[in-house]
């Protein structure tokens, strides 16, 4: 008898435990982002945050016109784009910023894919057959990730609504997630 009280308590607990971790945080930072309160300017901009702030946590996410976005602090410079990875979607806020080739990149985290910051160009190392001896030089897919205008005005950190006009590789991402919630964040 007692064993079967034990067993129930262990169900109970297990059961517990799941509920807790299945009611829990939906997606955890490892980086040092947070998700930005915002409000839209007269003139279309939205309000991303203050510029102290974005500069000290070094990213920050945010919701453009309903797509999440995510706000880069690096080297000086703000950078912005669609905040999932035109390849699968991956969270590119949780990313690594290396540079690569003389360029700034942000590697996406699921499955490594290379990202420019400043115009959205995805990179690969490739080899030319045709030489003696190839060597592996970076190339461009083209530009893949929409990138998004920033505006520093008064100490305030300003993005620009997309222009959709032309699309990008990672509109598909934006689309398909626009203010539904997030993007699981484990692969």
């Amino acid at each position: 008898m007692l064993d079967l009280v034990i067993l129930s308590l262990h169900f109970f607990i297990c059961f517990l435990i799941a509920v807790v971790i299945w009611r829990g945080p939906k997606d955890v930072d490892l980086c040092s982002s947070s998700t930005g309160t915002v409000e839209i300017e007269p003139d279309g901009l939205t309000l991303i945050g203050k510029e102290d702030d974005i500069k000290r946590s070094q990213r920050i996410t945010a919701k453009v016109n309903g797509r999440e976005v995510v706000v880069f602090y690096h080297e000086g410079k703000f950078h912005a784009m669609d905040s999932r990875c035109y390849h699968e979607g991956g969270p590119l806020r949780l990313g690594e910023i290396e540079d690569i080739n003389g360029q700034a990149c942000i590697i996406c985290p699921w499955h490594k894919y290379k990202i420019t910051l400043e115009t959205g160009e995805g990179l690969y190392e490739g080899k030319n057959p045709l030489e003696p001896s190839p060597t592996p030089q970076w190339l461009s897919k083209g530009v893949k990730q929409r990138i998004h205008k920033v505006t520093v005005d008064n100490g305030n950190v300003y993005v620009s609504p997309p222009d959709l006009s032309v699309s990008f590789d990672s509109d598909y991402f934006a689309d398909k997630y626009k203010n539904s919630g997030d993007l699981p964040m484990e692969k």
